[in-house]
């Protein structure tokens, strides 16, 4: 395989991956499900859903706490997606030590 095709082959892949990035939804949620964050490939917060019942002007920290946690944790598994996808990609090059 020449240098050129495979310039083009890893354009492609990073096109690929870039539209999977913005296609991917990730739910996290922390405080058995009081807090409930969406966020794409990117990163960004789709969407946050509170319960009722978590929302309380008496314990702004907790709740301050639980939206953090999520997003944390949303943050991380798009983080393993990223790394199970490129795996992937990766493998199919057919390069030594992939």
């Amino acid at each position: 395989m020449n240098i050129q095709a495979m310039m083009k082959q890893a354009q492609e892949m990073q096109q690929r991956l870039q539209q999977q990035m913005t296609d991917l939804r990730v739910e996290a949620t922390s405080g058995g499900g009081m807090v409930t964050v969406v966020v794409n490939g990117h990163k960004h917060v789709l969407s946050l859903r509170l319960d009722p019942d978590v929302v309380s002007k008496d314990d702004v920290g907790m709740l301050q706490d639980l939206i953090v946690a999520a997003v944390n944790d949303a943050h991380r598994k798009v983080d393993d997606e990223l790394k199970r996808t490129m795996g992937g990609m990766m493998s199919g090059l057919g390069l030594p030590g992939l």
